[in-house]
C-alpha cells in the first residue's frame, strides 16, 4: 500500500511538472534560444563563465589592460592580458620593482590577491589601480642575508690582512734561504724572530670564525704559515753548521815625506 501511494504521488508530481512545463513553454523556449546564443566554459577555479567570442582564426579575442601599480612613492604602468593571473602580473613587475615574484604582494580593492586569481574574474578593468607591497617575510629574509653577507665580508678582510703579512714574511724567508745557500751565515735571532712573527699570524687565523668558502681561504693561509715555519726550522739547522765569514783588509801605508817614485821607460825605435 505504501509503495502504491509513493508511485501515485510521483505521478501527480510528474503531471504537475507537465502542466508547469506546458504553461511555461514559451518562457522555456525563449531561455533555450538565449542559451543557444552563448557558449559557456569552465574556468580553472571552477567558475562557469560565458565563453569569449573567438576571432576568425579560432583564437579568443582577448583585450589588454593598462594597469597602474603603486609601490610606495613609485608609480608603474604596465599592459597585461585581461585573462592573466595576478601571478603573471608579479612576473612583469619583477623588472620594474626589483622584487622577485615570491617577494611581492598585490592588493586590489583592499584585498590581497592570490597568484592563481584571474584579473577579469576579480573585476580588474582597464585603468585599474593595484597596490604592490613587499612581503614582510621576504624583508626579514633579506635583512638576515645582509647580516650574513656583512659577516662574510668581515672575515674576508681579516683573512686578506693576514695574507698580506704572510706575503711579507715569506719574502724574508726566501732572502734568508738564498743567503744560507750561498754559504753566508745569518744571525740566529733573525730566524727565531721571523718564526715568532709567523706564529702570531697563525694565532690570528685561528681566531677568525670562517665558514664555507672563507674556511677554505683560512686553511690555505694556515698551510702557508706552516710551510714557512718548516722552512725556517730547516734553515736554522743549516745555519748552525756555517762559520761566520770574517773579512779583513790590509792597508798599504805610504810615507808622505818620500819623493814620488818615477818609472824608467825604455825607448824603442
Amino acid at each position: 500500500m505504501m509503495k502504491r501511494m509513493m508511485i501515485k504521488s510521483n505521478n501527480k508530481s510528474n503531471a504537475s511538472y507537465g502542466r508547469m512545463s506546458c504553461g511555461n513553454s514559451n518562457t522555456t523556449s525563449s531561455s533555450a534560444s538565449r542559451d543557444d546564443e552563448f557558449e559557456w566554459e569552465m574556468r580553472p577555479g571552477g567558475m562557469l563563465v560565458q565563453k569569449r567570442v573567438g576571432n576568425s582564426d579560432g583564437t579568443a579575442a582577448v583585450p589588454n589592460l593598462r594597469l597602474r601599480i603603486a609601490f610606495g612613492a613609485l608609480q608603474y604602468e604596465i599592459s597585461v592580458n585581461s585573462q592573466a593571473t595576478f601571478g603573471e602580473v608579479k612576473k612583469l613587475l619583477t623588472a620594474e620593482s626589483g622584487l622577485q615574484a615570491g617577494e611581492q604582494t598585490l592588493i586590489f580593492r583592499g584585498k590581497e590577491r592570490e597568484n592563481g586569481d584571474y584579473l577579469d574574474t576579480c573585476g580588474v578593468k582597464d585603468g585599474s589601480k593595484l597596490i604592490l607591497i613587499e612581503d614582510p617575510t621576504s624583508i626579514e629574509k633579506r635583512f638576515i642575508e645582509m647580516r650574513r653577507n656583512a659577516k662574510i665580508q668581515t672575515v674576508h678582510r681579516a683573512i686578506s690582512e693576514v695574507s698580506m703579512e704572510i706575503d711579507k714574511y715569506a719574502e724574508q724567508v726566501s732572502v734568508i734561504e738564498k743567503s744560507i745557500s750561498s754559504g753566508i751565515k745569518v744571525p740566529e735571532l733573525q730566524i727565531t724572530t721571523l718564526i715568532e712573527m709567523l706564529m702570531r699570524q697563525a694565532i690570528k687565523l685561528d681566531n677568525i670564525p670562517a665558514q664555507g668558502d672563507t674556511s677554505a681561504q683560512k686553511n690555505l693561509q694556515g698551510k702557508r704559515v706552516q710551510k714557512c715555519v718548516e722552512t725556517l726550522d730547516g734553515i736554522k739547522i743549516s745555519n748552525a753548521t756555517l762559520k761566520p765569514v770574517i773579512v779583513t783588509t790590509k792597508w798599504e801605508t805610504f810615507n808622505p815625506n818620500l819623493p814620488p817614485t818615477t818609472a824608467n821607460w825604455e825607448i824603442f825605435d
